[in-house]
């Protein structure tokens, strides 16, 4: 068990640091615009595909446990509640932990096989300010926009499979959504989206330092990355769950 604790101990350690450098300058601006197109705009297309498909997915099977109350004709209104305050946030988090999670911790992998790191620290660069922060930065606005982003094409999948197949014409889909899903849904989906962000972005780093200067430790750093990512965001959502379990439903 030493080692488990020892790196969550790192971690929490990197996320405290990480955070009180938040305000510290310098920010590296262009390194934020650079990671905030390689992460968001390099994601839109998987989360396209995704979000469609599981709106798709979501509109046929809620309408198949509604049909045996009746109550087909509310499809959208649980469709859309449930992504955009549970399932949009964390399905865009889980593309992104897998998509660019693993390549935050490879490229610090990288460097730390070709002695970059070791570099930067003769030379006085500190690794919080220079590598770590402006990916926090850059998840943590990338995400929302993701979410946003995930919840609008999920939406759109679940309505065109109303329409298809159940016969729910898509503007009643489209009028239901404001009555039913209060605006601070939103706005949870969204800071749900930043926080994650973050932690993404702080666990691709955690793994990416820990890497040691061989091949078969970058392989293996970048897997426990990606797994430790994923396992991060749904303990973050159970957290958010609880805390927010009566907020938005009314």
């Amino acid at each position: 068990m030493k080692e488990p604790v020892l790196s969550a101990q790192e971690f929490f350690q990197l996320t405290g640091r990480t955070l009180k450098n938040t305000f510290r300058r310098p920010h590296y601006g262009d390194d934020i615009i650079l990671q905030m197109d390689a992460i968001g705009v390099g994601s839109l297309p998987i989360v396209v595909i995704i979000g469609l498909f599981s709106g798709v997915v979501m509109a046929l099977q809620m309408s198949r446990a509604l049909a045996q109350y009746g109550q087909i004709g509310r499809t959208g209104q649980i469709v859309s509640l449930t992504l955009i305050r549970e399932l949009g946030p964390v399905l865009a988090a889980i593309l992104v932990a897998g998509r660019s999670g693993s390549s935050i911790t490879a490229q610090i992998g990288v460097m730390r096989v070709t002695e970059e790191l070791d570099a930067m620290r003769v030379m006085g660069i500190p690794h919080g300010l220079r590598l770590i922060l402006p990916r926090v930065i850059a998840l943590a606005i990338a995400m929302p926009l993701l979410v946003m982003w995930t919840n609008v094409i999920a939406l759109t999948g679940g309505a065109l499979a109303a329409k298809l197949v159940l016969g729910i014409d898509m503007s009643f889909f489209a009028r239901q959504l404001p009555a039913v899903v209060p605006v601070a849904n939103l706005w949870i989906g969204l800071g749900k989206g930043a926080v994650f962000g973050m932690l993404i972005a702080i666990a691709g780093c955690h793994f990416g330092f820990r890497i040691k200067a061989n091949s078969q430790s970058l392989g293996e750093g970048t897997t426990t990355s990606v797994v430790t990512s994923i396992t991060i965001v749904i303990l973050a959502d159970a957290v958010f769950a609880i805390l927010f379990q009566n907020v938005g439903l009314g």
